[in-house]
């Protein structure tokens, strides 16, 4: 037998070592490659600049960062459950919008009831358009995002409603004992979602319908109930931090959320969520917001124009991209 390789022997040898590393990337780079980033990131900034580990940098990050965390939760239930939203930007706009235009004339807890009704409805009306009409959730939620956008653009008359009732704004801007209430929001976000994922029968069934929805059907499941409960806690979150984001500005602005979508979807990818659905982990996503976050502000901090940035976080979601590509081979 001859001892020297043939040509299709090195083909399959150079094939298995691929997949074996693809396979080890698979497993391993949500656990370690993002978090190293992070820590890499955090301390690289922190050499960089003096003012990057200041108490009041950190704690207006962690104001900052809110709103995304909030809205890439919601993001997370529907990657898991093996949907998409990109109306969540676009829900964002509307929401706040109403939100601050019912309060102006009813108060701030009719004018919350009302926006966190709107944003849920939303959510479930893509779900049910997705589940029951078996349409692209892609192109769903685009149209969905157009829709909102244009609703929002049209009861305001296209500018920003001011003159919000007094202390709406505390909740974008209040601290309780020096922690910022919306941070305070956000982990009560992630631990009611970390229960309901981790220790409900519903969390199971939101993982068994994204892993493979017709044996969830098969099996008994409610598979469209469950997708369409995604969608809608998707939309609850987005209007949340809608009503957030108006306390924060002290007004509802039907331009806002521009490309939250786009940040969402990458920081769940970054924390490890597979965009096929089954699989992800609403404990990581926060591990991409914290990137992304940490990111935009120390761009800020070394004055890195406007347009470097731009070239700095598309570089991001491209990266993210890639590392969803092989995640999902």
């Amino acid at each position: 037998m001859s001892s020297k390789m043939t040509s299709a022997q090195k083909q399959n040898l150079l094939a298995q070592s691929f997949n074996s590393l693809r396979d080890h990337l698979k497993i391993d780079w949500n656990k370690y490659l993002v978090p190293g980033m992070l820590v890499a990131l955090f301390i690289g900034l922190a050499l960089l600049t003096d003012s990057f580990l200041t108490v009041g940098n950190l704690l207006n990050v962690s104001q900052q960062i809110s709103i995304l965390a909030i809205v890439s939760a919601g993001m997370t239930f529907v990657i898991i459950g093996g949907g998409f939203d990109l109306s969540v930007g676009a829900i964002i706009a509307l929401t706040g919008s109403l939100a601050a235009l019912v309060m102006v004339k009813f108060g701030i807890v009719a004018g919350i009831g009302v926006g966190l009704l709107a944003g849920t409805t939303i959510g479930m009306i893509n779900g049910s358009v997705v589940c029951l009409l078996k349409v692209n959730p892609f192109i769903t939620t685009l149209g969905m995002a157009v829709v909102a956008r244009g609703i929002a653009l049209g009861i305001t008359g296209g500018t920003a409603v001011h003159n919000l009732p007094k202390g709406f704004s505390w909740l974008g801007s209040g601290r309780i004992f020096n922690i910022p209430f919306s941070g305070l929001v956000v982990i009560m976000v992630y631990i009611i979602g970390l229960i309901v994922l981790r220790k409900t029968t519903v969390g199971l069934k939101i993982y068994a319908v994204g892993g493979n929805k017709e044996a969830a059907r098969l099996s008994g499941m409610k598979a469209n109930r469950i997708s369409i409960a995604t969608y809608a806690i998707s939309g609850f979150t987005a209007a949340l931090a809608g009503i957030l984001l108006a306390a924060r500005l002290r007004s509802g602005d039907p331009t806002a959320g521009m490309t939250m979508e786009l940040f969402s979807v990458a920081a769940v990818v970054l924390g490890g969520t597979a965009l096929r659905g089954g699989e992800g982990y609403l404990s990581r996503t926060i591990i991409g917001v914290l990137f992304i976050g940490f990111l935009e502000n120390g761009l800020n901090l070394l004055n890195v124009p406007y347009y470097w940035q731009q070239v700095a976080i598309g570089l991001l979601f491209m990266i993210t991209a890639a590392l969803a590509m092989i995640k999902s081979k």
